[in-house]
């Protein structure tokens, strides 16, 4: 695959966490796939697009600010790219602001054109 391909697929994940900090799922369903699978330090959850708007429209959570680092992508296939990256977010839970740092994947699939996340991981660095 080609560097265009390859930067296609980190605009994609930049956009979905700044629809994020922007609290626009709409603009966030339409790059995920349906259904989508989540693993975090909560387990494992697959959710469709009414699920995961009821989860970035919660008032109580929130991501404030991020910044995307390491990124790198790997073809599977001409239909399935595999990013990984290390993300530095603020959140705030419950009026709690919280910093950290992460290690993400984002696994990406090609149906129709339309390049759309079908699993997100997330886990927690080593200070």
């Amino acid at each position: 695959m080609s560097k265009s391909d390859e930067n296609k697929i980190i605009e994609l994940e930049n956009k979905f966490w700044q629809s994020m900090v922007d609290r626009e799922s709409t603009a966030a369903t339409e790059l995920l796939h349906e259904p989508a699978v989540m693993v975090s330090s909560r387990g494992a959850m697959t959710f469709d697009h009414i699920g995961y708007r009821k989860m970035a429209e919660d008032p109580d959570h929130r991501l404030v600010d991020f910044k995307l680092k390491d990124m790198k992508v790997l073809f599977a296939g001409d239909d399935v790219a595999v990013l990984t990256y290390q993300v530095q977010q603020t959140t705030e839970m419950m009026g709690e602001e919280m910093n950290g740092l992460m290690s993400d994947s984002s696994t990406w699939v090609r149906q129709g054109g339309r390049w759309a996340c079908v699993m997100h991981t997330e886990a927690p660095m080593a200070a």
